[in-house]
């Protein structure tokens, strides 16, 4: 978390109010945020630049500059990214990591209360606009598209859950455990069936599936669970949570047929699922 439709609504906030601005200042308020070249290094390829462009590759921001570099910036688990604008503004938060002045006078803060997210600017782009560090990633779903040739590929052969599959960064770029276990209640799939077992038509239904929720989600801003961690640029909290099938609703009827949602371990990790309904 945040995940695909999360880091999307926050690029559309972006797209909004951020592109055409000049970075006039640049405060690393926090080492680890900024790992890859120095704090001093960062600000200064990123003061008096323009941003040209808010693009996204699966949980990355990209936001390109008038020099040709992009900023990448990797929200992980906790991070968020704010958006601040007139003459009364609140202090500077706890976790609060970078902080860019806007030409227009507005702030974008980035606050990270577990520090595992991260900021780099980088020259190593393909034609695309796409940074090297992300050349492991795969389909994008809302970008590339998913065919079903594709998934049934990727899953061909292979013993590992499903669940694992569609979190695989390599493989379906974005998806994160919440829609993962969305994705499954929707193609009627179990997450821990074996990902080589799915037939031709469920490879159809699945990959229908992460199309149809992973927008669904974007046009309702995301998921915000209980510890509303997740915000999108305005500071506001995301809505798709309200029509989760099964994440995070152990012990409650399925939507579907009324069985109960039970939550079940996969390896290290979990997942949520109806029995009654997904096989």
């Amino acid at each position: 978390m945040p995940e695909l439709p999360e880091v999307e609504t926050v690029r559309r906030g972006l797209e909004a109010t951020v592109v055409g601005r000049r970075i006039r200042d640049v405060e690393v308020l926090g080492r680890r945020a900024v790992r890859r070249q120095s704090s001093a290094e960062l600000a200064a390829r990123l003061e008096g630049r323009v941003v040209t462009k808010a693009g996204r590759r699966g949980k990355f921001l990209l936001l390109s500059l008038d020099d040709g570099a992009v900023l990448v910036v990797h929200l992980r688990m906790t991070g968020q990214l704010l958006h601040l604008r007139g003459p009364q503004r609140p202090p500077v938060a706890p976790h609060t990591h970078v902080v860019v002045g806007l030409g227009d006078g507005t702030e974008l803060r980035f606050v990270d209360p577990r520090t595992f997210g991260e900021w780099f600017v980088t020259d190593e782009v393909d034609g695309r606009g796409v940074p090297r560090e992300l050349e492991h990633i795969g389909r994008d779903p809302l970008l590339d598209g998913l065919p079903t040739a594709y998934l049934a590929t990727c899953l061909g052969g292979r013993r590992a859950p499903l669940k694992a599959l569609l979190t695989d960064q390599r493989i379906v770029a974005g998806i994160g455990s919440i829609y993962a276990d969305e994705i499954c209640f929707r193609a009627r799939l179990r997450p821990d069936r074996s990902s080589g077992s799915l037939t031709a038509l469920e490879s159809t239904s699945l990959a229908k599936a992460v199309r149809a929720v992973l927008r669904e989600a974007v046009a309702l801003r995301g998921s915000s669970l209980r510890d509303q961690g997740y915000r999108d640029l305005a500071g506001d909290l995301g809505f798709y949570q309200e029509r989760h099938a099964v994440y995070d609703r152990a012990g409650e009827p399925c939507r579907r047929c009324a069985n109960q949602v039970v939550r079940i371990k996969i390896g290290a990790g979990a997942a949520y699922l109806c029995e009654g309904c997904q096989f």
